[in-house]
């Protein structure tokens, strides 16, 4: 079977000799080492001709490639951090102060003085031991046998455990398997007169770090706690939750996480998960294919030469799945830290240590990402920008950017907060900030053509009475604001992917047989608050002062606009009911006046998501008054008062008290 014997022709012996030199030589870990020899033995058996030669030198010139030991050094001055993150991002301080919460856990880990467990019967080899380590800065604890140290590593953690090997009652090794059970972080160094190979072996493959021998080298004593210390450090401080920045398009989660890098002084690299299917992608093609090739978590560690940059996962909520495999459930052992410490890439075929990468996750909307998936991360909810912020953003980044990048620096605008707002207000509908700086480069480039084509030269100043020339008609209006109330049409409040938005319930009724019509691309959810919304409502008919009867001769149509778009989720039930209520009661519904909560049988109305974005939306849409459910009253008081500010906020617990806001005087 072997192809071996197709050819007597080998690889030149030079070409064997200086591979198998840079093997040796190179930072791979031992058992990495042994299957790179083992595929160049395997090599050197080929003839060069072979297409199995090419696959061979192909895997073991990628395996010399990748980074197995280099590594940046973090930066953990806390305060640099700080400067740039704010310099970088204006606001999200409570995204700013959990990213610098890291950071700190980062610099006590740092700074902790190691702590040194050491085991041995003989009082003058502890007392050796302790008078060296303290030398070096450790804090040492003694014990004088064995079941002496297992009371003090129940009262106390310790990074280093050094212990005999014989003693009585509790050994060495003993101690050795209790500790990995107990602190399998912590390393173990083994020390004995009777060294043996059989319990160097033997001592080794149960877990301990290193063996050393009596009488012992001063030197050799201090290298190994060192490395031992080291390598415990380095596990410790790269373990933690995976951070998953949440929030609509354009609210900065990319850019915050390359601040994070440059705060941390780590090399940054972005993958786009976006539409990816095939689980290859992730984990990599095996060798036996032809053009097999790594996934792109190993490849973006090689092209940055580290084995700790930071890699941000991008878009992992619009991750595909089709017969190619799921590719989600592939970034299980990615993210998970109990896992990713022996990564196997299918390419690679040997573990590769992930747990020093810091991954940062983006997503749109959090919920839509497997549970399992979602569990592994530390949600942190970028939300939607005010008014207020997006002018502060507007002059401190985007005009000098858009004024640089559209050749004006010479002859910059000036654009007054009184145009900036007008363009938030009449041409941009977002929660984020990112059609807001194209249409000021707009602007920009207008300006930049009145340059070129007048030859006009000095500063031009932006005012809000200028915009309309410079960007034409406005796009939006404040159609809740200028509109008056109706009957039968409630305002909601949604959160969507691209953050908050309103919306508008229609119920109408007509002559038929008690049929609920729901159109408007209504999903599962939705159309089931809406059966909900009119089941409640029939039984509590005489409450509102409706005829029993009322649905045995009538057909009920319930519609939301903008049908092209689909439109899920419960916290519309609320909405629903006041349309229905204001369309049997013949009251209009205050336009002014939004409603967002989860309607449940009994009346009661239960808490919803996305309060913050649900906010701004009312604000861009010229609200005065929101209603929510009472349960978010903790997620109101955590908004700053510049979020509320120009809002009247109702906490309602049921839908009766709903009514009296809404179906008042329009």
């Amino acid at each position: 079977m072997s192809f071996f014997k197709k050819t007597a022709e080998k690889l030149p012996t030079s070409t064997i000799d200086g591979l198998r030199e840079m093997i040796t030589s190179s930072a791979m870990p031992d058992r990495v080492l042994q299957i790179a020899h083992r595929e160049l033995d395997t090599l050197s058996k080929i003839s060069p001709s072979a297409a199995e030669y090419a696959i061979g030198l192909t895997y073991l010139e990628y395996l010399l490639s990748l980074p197995w030991n280099k590594k940046t050094e973090d930066n953990l001055d806390i305060g640099r951090a700080e400067r740039i993150l704010d310099e970088r991002h204006y606001g999200l301080d409570r995204i700013k102060e959990r990213i610098l919460d890291h950071l700190a856990v980062k610099i006590l880990i740092a700074n902790k003085k190691p702590r040194i467990l050491v085991v041995d019967d003989e009082e003058i080899t502890r007392k050796n031991l302790e008078h060296i380590l303290k030398k070096e800065d450790y804090v040492v604890v003694t014990a004088a046998n064995g079941m002496e140290a297992l009371e003090k590593m129940g009262a106390s953690d310790f990074d280093v455990i050094m212990t005999d090997l014989k003693m009585e009652k509790v050994n060495g090794l003993d101690l050795l398997e209790k500790a990995r059970v107990r602190y399998p972080d912590s390393r173990v160094i083994m020390i004995t007169a009777y060294a043996t190979v059989a319990s160097a072996v033997e001592a080794m493959k149960k877990g301990a770090f290193h063996y050393i021998t009596k009488p012992f080298k001063l030197d050799e004593v201090r290298g190994t706690v060192r490395e031992a210390v080291s390598s415990r450090t380095s596990t410790i401080s790269s373990r933690g939750s995976v951070l998953c920045f949440a929030g609509p398009p354009g609210t900065g989660k990319t850019s915050l996480g390359r601040a994070v890098a440059d705060a941390l002084g780590r090399k940054f690299t972005r993958i786009s998960l976006g539409g990816i299917k095939d689980e290859a992608e992730i984990r990599g093609h095996r060798r036996t294919y032809a053009g097999a090739m790594p996934g792109r978590i190993i490849e973006e560690i090689r092209r940055s030469q580290v084995i700790n940059p930071l890699i941000m996962l991008d878009e992992v909520d619009k991750i595909g799945q089709d017969f190619r495999g799921d590719s989600a459930s592939a970034l299980l052992e990615v993210l998970d830290p109990e896992q990713n410490r022996s990564f196997i890439d299918h390419y690679l075929d040997v573990p590769f240590d992930l747990s020093n990468v810091l991954f940062i996750v983006t997503a749109n909307i959090p919920d839509v990402i497997q549970d399992p998936l979602r569990d592994r991360m530390e949600i942190m909810e970028f939300t939607g920008y005010t008014e207020d912020e997006k002018v502060k953003i507007a002059l401190g980044y985007l005009v000098p950017r858009q004024i640089n990048e559209q050749g004006l620096s010479d002859y910059p605008p000036r654009f007054t907060p009184e145009s900036l707002l007008r363009i938030i207000q009449e041409y941009t509908r977002e929660a984020g900030i990112r059609d807001l700086e194209r249409q000021i480069a707009a602007v920009c480039r207008k300006i930049a053509a009145q340059f070129v084509h007048h030859k006009e030269t000095g500063n031009i100043t932006v005012t809000a009475e200028g915009v309309e020339k410079f960007l034409g008609p406005r796009k939006y209006y404040f159609e809740v604001a200028d509109g008056t109330g109706r009957t039968g049409v409630a305002t909601g409040l949604v959160r969507t992917d691209v953050g908050g938005d309103i919306i508008f319930v229609e119920a109408a009724q007509m002559k038929g047989n008690k049929e609920l019509i729901l159109t408007g691309s209504l999903g599962t959810v939705m159309r089931e608050s809406a059966q909900a919304a009119l089941s409640y409502i029939r039984s509590n008919a005489s409450f509102f002062h409706i005829q029993d009867d009322f649905f045995d001769t009538r057909d009920i149509h319930v519609h939301v606009p903008a049908g092209a778009i689909p439109k899920d989720g419960p916290s519309a039930g609320a909405t629903i009911a006041i349309a229905l209520l204001s369309l049997f009661m013949g009251k209009p519904a205050r336009r002014d006046v939004a409603i967002s909560g989860e309607l449940t049988l009994s009346g009661n109305i239960l808490p919803v998501g996305g309060v913050k974005e649900k906010i701004l939306a009312a604000r861009r849409a010229g609200v005065k008054t929101v209603v929510f459910p009472l349960r978010n009253r903790a997620d109101m008081d955590n908004l700053s008062e510049d979020v509320k500010k120009d809002l009247s906020i109702h906490l309602v617990d049921r839908i009766e008290e709903a009514v009296d806001l809404v179906l008042g005087s329009s």
